[in-house]
C-alpha cells in the first residue's frame, strides 16, 4: 500500500525474495495524477534504487475509460438504487480534488474525472441535468478543482431537491473519505440545507466486477510475460 501496510517496499521485497524477475505495477487509483499514481510509481522506483539485483518492471497507465470499470460502476448504481425505497432526484460523482494549480502545470487528473463521469451518465441513460461532477477533501488556502462536493449538495437542498444519490468513481474501495466525508458529512449538508434522503453508493471493493476488472488490467500488463 502506498499509505499503510503492508508497505510497497516490503511488498516488492516479499516478491523478490519469491524469484519472482518481472513485476507489473498496477496503481489502484484509476485517474491519473501526479498525487496518486504517480507517486506510487516514484515510490517504486526509490525501493528499486536500494535493490542491487532489480526486477523487468511495467507500470500501467491510467484505466479511467476501461469499458470494465465504467460498466462496474454502472452495475454499482443500479444495484444500489434498486434496493432504495425512494428514487433519487440527483446523481453526483464525486471526485478527490486537487488544487488548481496541478491542472495548470498539466495534471491529467481533472479530464480523467471529466471523462469517467461522462462515460457514467452516458451508460446509465442519464442528462446532464440530474447529474452532476463534483470534487471534495479541499483544504488549505488555494484554490482547488470546482465545482466543490459541499457547496453543490447544500445548493442542491437550497434548490428544493429532495432525494440525492452520490457515488464516488475514483475510490475503488471504500474508505474513511467515503464512509465519514460523504456518507456521514456530506449528508448532514444536504439534509441541514432541506434535502429529505440521501444515499451513497458503495465503491466496487471486492465485487465480482471489481474483480474482472483488476483481472483484466493484470493480463493486459502481463501479456508477453505469461500464457
Amino acid at each position: 500500500m502506498r499509505y499503510g501496510n503492508p508497505s510497497i517496499a516490503e511488498g516488492l521485497e516479499s516478491l523478490r525474495a519469491d524469484g519472482c524477475t518481472q513485476i507489473s505495477v498496477i496503481s489502484l487509483y484509476p485517474q491519473y495524477s501526479a498525487s496518486t499514481t504517480a507517486s506510487v510509481n516514484d515510490e517504486v522506483f526509490r525501493c528499486l534504487l536500494k535493490m542491487r539485483w532489480q526486477p523487468a518492471l511495467r507500470t500501467a497507465g491510467p484505466w479511467h475509460d476501461h469499458p470494465s470499470y465504467i460498466d462496474a460502476l454502472t452495475k454499482s448504481v443500479k444495484k444500489h438504487i434498486s434496493k432504495l425505497d425512494w428514487k433519487p432526484d440527483y446523481l453526483i460523482a464525486s471526485f478527490h480534488g486537487l488544487p488548481v494549480a496541478y491542472f495548470e502545470k498539466g495534471d491529467p487528473y481533472h479530464c480523467h474525472c471529466a471523462k469517467t463521469a461522462r462515460l457514467l451518465r452516458e451508460k446509465l441513460g442519464m442528462s446532464e441535468d440530474n447529474f452532476k461532477l463534483t470534487f471534495q477533501s479541499r483544504f488549505g488556502p488555494s484554490k482547488w478543482l470546482e465545482p466543490y462536493t459541499e457547496t453543490t449538495l447544500r445548493e442542491l437542498g437550497e434548490a428544493g431537491y429532495k432525494n440525492i444519490a452520490v457515488i464516488t468513481p475514483g475510490f475503488i474501495s471504500d474508505c474513511v473519505e467515503t464512509l465519514e466525508e460523504i456518507a456521514i458529512e456530506a449528508r448532514e449538508t444536504f439534509i441541514e440545507a432541506g434535502g429529505e434522503n440521501f444515499t451513497t453508493v458503495p465503491c466496487l471493493n471486492s465485487s465480482p466486477e471489481s474483480v474482472k476488472l483488476l483481472a483484466q488490467l493484470a493480463h493486459a500488463e502481463l501479456a508477453g510475460w505469461i500464457a
